[in-house]
């Protein structure tokens, strides 16, 4: 065996250890999350790869208690209802700022982006008082406001960056057939959107579905909250008096739904983020 080849080899084994790291890294705080999970109360401190025993008793406290699952609810309404407006809101401003002619698009792209460089603690009281203003305290429409200030840059610039790639001979032949913006929009160019769509409509329903500092601000009882706020109140006195259990399980059931969404679109993840790499 020559030293090309060998070099080769160890280039390849070097590679996929560097693969299996990151993969552990990566997947095993939500593997121990899932068998701490299924384990009794007494047990939850001892430290083990595959637990000796297995229970279902957190996942029946967390799923009978009706403010967690009034939480999941919450979450879903909230979640979906960013993600309906987000994406309208974005399709139409990718629309306007590719193909109108205006002066400015450039400096309007960029302070939409803009947007999104601010921490959420940098603009916490001021929104809250536009919240409040409104009276939209303690209501998940707050929220959903909130949540939308955050994701639509994201979505917008996104959204922009594939619109640019469509061809122009597109939306002449739909001009010349007598269509309108919004035909135009949602007949000829929607359907060729769909990667772009799934990406950010997932990153978006993600951001909603994990946010913690607004949700927590924004919402007052228990018919109101959110899934993470709802975890993050399942709390005791010292740690070792946390109900860790329940918490893991709740961790899991709000989780598991977020893993499948990404493992169903993956592949119009990768295409919507690549977007606007490669230009023929």
């Amino acid at each position: 065996m020559t030293a090309r080849q060998l070099s080769k080899i160890a280039k390849r084994v070097g590679f996929w250890a560097l693969i299996v790291l990151i993969m552990v890294y990566a997947v095993f705080p939500f593997y121990y999350a899932v068998i701490t999970s299924f384990k009794p109360s007494s047990e939850l401190f001892r430290v083990e790869l595959w637990p000796s025993s297995w229970h279902l008793d957190n996942y029946i406290q967390i799923l009978t208690e009706a403010s967690f699952l009034r939480a999941i609810l919450n979450s879903i309404v909230v979640a979906i209802s960013v993600v309906f407006i987000a994406l309208l809101l974005g399709i139409t401003a990718s629309y306007a700022l590719v193909r109108v002619r205006f002066r400015g698009r450039s400096t309007v792209l960029l302070v939409i982006l803009g947007v999104s460089m601010f921490p959420q603690v940098a603009v916490l009281s001021g929104l809250f008082e536009v919240i409040r203003g409104l009276g939209l305290y303690n209501n998940p429409a707050g929220l959903i406001l909130s949540y939308i200030i955050f994701t639509l840059p994201f979505t917008v610039w996104v959204l922009t960056t594939f619109m640019k790639q469509l061809p122009m001979e597109l939306e002449e032949a739909a001009i010349m057939d007598g269509a309108t913006p919004w035909i135009t929009i949602t007949k000829v160019f929607l359907p060729l959107m769909w990667p772009a769509m799934a990406t950010t409509g997932l990153l978006a329903f993600i951001a909603a579905w994990n946010e913690f500092l607004f949700a927590l601000t924004f919402t007052l009882t228990d018919t109101q909250r959110t899934v993470p706020v709802a975890i993050a109140l399942l709390s005791g006195g010292s740690a070792h008096e946390l109900p860790w259990g329940p918490i893991m399980a709740a961790s899991v059931v709000v989780t598991v739904p977020l893993v499948v969404l990404v493992i169903i679109f993956q592949r119009r993840i990768v295409s919507g983020l690549t977007a606007g790499a490669v230009k023929g």
